[in-house]
């Protein structure tokens, strides 16, 4: 079968190549893993780390290996039964001198065969980049870059072209201005190369018909000139003819570089003037206009020969919601893998490709079925699952505290709000007032609404967009559906309590031109192309915007309990009931039975076994409020007075919301068995704190971030986290830490169990991350890309696969790694049931009710029972050990009325299990692990 039984996702670069990872596929296939789950394998950016940067889409990424060397990875995926699932990357790509297309645009502008490619808008608000590119990639006002000489006009002798260098980048610089530059030269050894460059222009100059063959002819010249004496001489002439070395070469250089279909800036002109779509707010990466069948065809194209041929098995579909359609896409996307599906080599079988899709669902939205996807990459299970592991109990006295302690009793959604107002003034300045000028030119197409300025546009779009409850709507040119609807009419709700009173009517009519209206519907074309663009502007703003105040901002202000600040979560939903956990599983069984189901992903702020071990603190917040205000204390002597950038009185470094969440990693991320006397173990882990705290101020964007860092209070929180982390007599805090992750990790551990054993049973495709089949105490990107030791993985896969006799050895990690393998391999013996079986819920009584989460998942006369110990803090022994005293359970049963007594056997411990007058007690099922999965014996 083409779906996945379960996936393993591996994050392939330079530094853990295609051959490396055919070195690891015999140990996923021992460990009962059917798929391996790849990042982007095209050509990416030289060195990058993660793949996401492609740069040439048409050939397999050589620092990977390169086709040869996918090809070897498949043979081994292959040999072993297995199949390959590929990151595809439709929606942007990285420009730069690597990128061809790229480079043809800036080199040949509106009249380059890729101009309509990539989003760009080629007649913005700015007349001065009409025709041209913005290229914001100096790292000074483009005037100083002049004058200091960092920009000079280079010759590339290899292709014959001229192009304008900056440190690394390269810009093209046009045909039409090469016989201007050559004539410099003055040098009657470039007469024939002038004179082809000068063939088809008008008498103005300009290339109106110059055509890609002359300038090709013109190139070869230029090549061959360059080769000996006497023309490399001319050409070095006309290229010191513009140096900035000089005033008059100088002003030659800036009147070449205006004529060109770029306009070089200062990185941070970009947020306010840039007239290209970009990957959320990264410059380097932009949109490409996959809604067009060329560019469409052209992206994928060898995507579709690598399924044809048989080297691949799937796709994920990487930020769908940046798509001007997604759904169009996808059914595009599924009918095009189909058409292809009975030329793949016979020895596989005609099944339809899996494709799953990167989305963000927010709480009680759902993917839509028409887009026929098989699911999500996992992100909504890794949050449900998440939650459930959260005592309620705990979020009470837990926002007290947190509000308390940085005086500050702002909502986690007011932050996302204040967030999304300082997004669209700055960093997203320029997309929003794209959009909002895309509004403006709807409503001045009809005399009912020509009056609306773009200013009162502005003003009530930005109170839409700040209340604006999920990633995206997906209205076409039909309009919008019935869930499209529901979204706008929360947005209005929020909107209309903060927006001018005056101003109230304009909401409903931008309302209507956001897919309320169908833009199908007018008679007039030039309205319907403008209608239809201010739905694609609006619909491609949200999905930055959110993610950008969600996941890059407000998860890094707002920080109640960091084991809800994750990708896919809504922190403010701090807990999830165990009926709330089975309505979830019982949704996705119906609507999308293979969608993936994650625990760990690329994008994690904090590696899977980190947020189990912070969420163990929601059952445990009254010492855990004891011990924060004895460390604000004991530490309060190493925080530093670090002057206001903003002229005021002098603030602590750290301040207490960072010093907050900074003890929360510490005691969630600290590694299993790191003793707090070994001092290089500790300075390792400090260095990687440091590392998430910078990025994690920056992201707050508040007292720091990218865009000017205030190093002087980074250094200061620094200063803090070295000196309570520091190995030496007389530091109490370290100590005191050390006790507090000792009774806090059985706790961690058994959520980590729990979630485990929860992912790989629940209706789905369980995916396991990299590493996370041991403890995954890896923080953000780029931490949790850190080399797997899979030599060690092996090895202990090797040392037997006996019944778990116990917890002697749970530190490990092998006991994680076993249950994992144990319960990939009942899903290999018995695929149908976990395919296409029931999910029935059964119901706990007792009293440890509360504390316990079981289901069952049959077919036909094969059952599982699936059961385990939930929010375990303060029911654990002194012992240290991950497990709930069997006799703490006291009468708490699985309850199970219609069925016989029976015997059960749990596939971890091989211990029999009875159901007795319709119940299974708990202190038996979990006397040796805190889960259990039984067949009937």
């Amino acid at each position: 079968m083409s779906i996945p039984r379960a996936t393993a996702r591996l994050q392939l670069h330079k530094g853990f190549n295609f051959d490396q990872a055919a070195d690891t596929v015999p140990y996923f296939a021992s460990l009962g893993i059917s798929h391996i789950y790849a990042s982007p394998i095209l050509t990416a950016r030289s060195g990058s780390t993660h793949g996401y940067d492609i740069v040439d889409p048409t050939r397999i990424n050589p620092e990977l290996g390169g086709e040869e060397g996918l090809k070897r990875l498949v043979a081994c995926i292959r040999a072993s039964g297995m199949g390959l699932i590929l990151d595809i990357v439709p929606n942007h790509m990285g420009v730069g001198p690597e990128n061809p297309w790229w480079q043809h645009v800036l080199e040949w502008g509106e009249s380059s065969p890729y101009a309509r490619w990539f989003d760009i808008d080629w007649k913005p608000a700015d007349e001065t980049l009409h025709g041209k590119v913005m290229a914001p990639f100096l790292g000074q006002p483009y005037g100083d870059v002049l004058t200091s000489g960092e920009i000079t006009l280079q010759f590339d002798p290899t292709r014959g072209k001229f192009f304008a260098g900056y440190y690394s980048h390269r810009f093209p610089i046009a045909p039409a201005d090469y016989a201007g530059i050559l004539r410099a030269a003055g040098s009657d050894r470039l007469i024939a190369a002038i004179a082809t460059f000068e063939e088809g222009k008008d008498t103005q100059g300009k290339e109106a018909n110059l055509s890609q063959l002359n300038a090709d002819i013109g190139f070869g010249l230029l090549r061959e000139a360059g080769q000996d004496k006497e023309g490399r001489a001319a050409i070095d002439a006309a290229l010191a003819a513009h140096s900035a070395t000089t005033t008059q070469g100088m002003e030659a250089l800036h009147a070449l570089l205006e004529r060109q279909h770029y306009r070089l800036a200062w990185w941070r002109c970009a947020a306010d003037g840039i007239n290209w779509r970009r990957f959320f707010e990264v410059t380097d990466l932009a949109g490409v206009r996959v809604e067009q069948d060329d560019v469409f065809e052209a992206t994928h194209a060898l995507i579709f020969r690598l399924y044809t041929e048989g080297l691949i098995d799937g796709v994920r579909i990487d930020h769908v919601d940046g798509l001007a359609d997604p759904g169009a896409y996808c059914r595009k996307l599924r009918r095009r893998l189909q058409a292809l599906t009975s030329q793949r080599p016979p020895e596989l079988p005609p099944a339809p490709a899996y494709i799953i899709v990167e989305k963000i669902l927010a709480e009680n939205e759902q993917l839509r079925q028409n887009w026929e996807v098989d699911g999500t990459s996992g992100y909504d299970f890794m949050d449900r699952v998440g939650a459930l592991l959260h005592d309620p109990a705990g979020e009470a006295p837990l926002s007290e505290m947190w509000s308390r302690l940085t005086r500050n009793d702002t909502d986690f959604h007011a932050e996302v709000r204040q967030a999304r107002r300082q997004l669209l003034a700055n960093n997203l300045a320029g997309e929003f007032e794209a959009a909002s000028r895309a509004l403006h030119a709807v409503a001045r197409t009809d005399l009912r609404t020509r009056d609306f300025s773009l200013g009162s546009i502005r003003r009530v779009f930005t109170e839409l967009l700040v209340h604006f409850p999920v990633y995206r709507t997906y209205a076409d040119s039909n309009g919008r559906d019935d869930l499209d609807q529901e979204v706008i009419e929360r947005a209005l709700e929020g909107a209309r309590h903060s927006v001018d009173r005056n101003e109230g009517p304009l909401l409903d009519v931008i309302a209507r031109w956001l897919g309320g209206d169908a833009p199908r519907d007018s008679a007039n074309p030039r309205v319907r192309h403008l209608h239809q663009r201010a739905i694609t502007r609006f619909q491609q703003l949200t999905p930055p915007l959110s993610a950008k105040s969600v996941e890059d901002t407000a998860f890094y202000r707002y920080g109640r309990l960091l084991s809800r600040n994750d990708v896919g979560s809504d922190p403010d939903i701090f807990a999830l009931s165990v009926d709330g956990f089975h309505e979830s599983n019982r949704t996705r069984a119906e609507r999308f039975p293979h969608s993936m189901l994650a625990t760990a992903t690329h994008d994690h702020k904090r590696g899977e076994d980190v947020r189990a071990r912070i969420a163990a603190l929601s059952g445990m917040v009254g010492e855990w409020e004891g011990v924060v205000a004895e460390w604000m204390v004991l530490n309060g002597p190493l925080r530093s007075e670090v002057a206001s950038e903003s002229g005021g009185p002098a603030a602590e470094a750290p301040q207490p919301a960072d010093e907050l969440m900074l003890y929360q990693m510490l005691a969630g991320a600290w590694p299993i068995g790191l003793d707090p006397g070994d001092t290089e173990g500790v300075r390792q882990f400090a260095e990687r704190i440091d590392q998430w705290q910078t990025k994690a101020m920056r992201e707050a964007k508040q007292v720091s971030d990218w865009v000017a860092p205030n190093e002087e209070y980074e250094n200061g929180c620094r200063r803090f986290l070295y000196a309570i982390l520091e190995s030496k007599p007389g530091n109490a805090f370290l100590p005191k830490l050390a006790e507090v992750v000792n009774k806090l990790t059985p706790a961690g551990a058994i959520n980590s169990f729990a979630q485990t054993v929860l992912r790989i049973t629940s209706p789905g495709v369980p995916d396991l991350y990299q590493g996370t089949d041991f403890w995954d105490f890896s923080l953000v990107d780029p931490d949790n890309r850190r080399p797997v030791d899979y030599v060690l993985r092996t090895q202990t896969m090797q040392q037997g696969d006996g019944p778990v006799s116990g917890l002697d050895d749970w530190s490990s990690g092998r006991l994680k790694q076993q249950i994992v393998h144990r319960t990939l391999l009942l899903r290999a013996r018995e695929p149908d049931l976990f395919f296409r079986g029931e999910y029935l819920p059964v119901a706990v009584e007792g009293a440890l009710a509360r504390h316990a989460i079981g289901f069952v998942r049959g077919l036909h006369d094969r059952s599982v029972i699936v059961v385990a110990t939930l929010r375990p803090s303060g029911l654990l022994a002194d012992d240290g050990k991950p497990l709930v005293p069997p006799e703490k359970w006291e009468d708490t049963a699985l309850l199970f009325p219609d069925t016989p007594d029976s015997a059960w056997i749990d596939i971890y411990t091989g211990k029999k299990v009875r159901i007795e007058s319709g119940r299974m007690r708990l202190g038996q099922a979990l006397a040796l692990l805190p889960v259990a999965v039984l067949m009937q014996a």
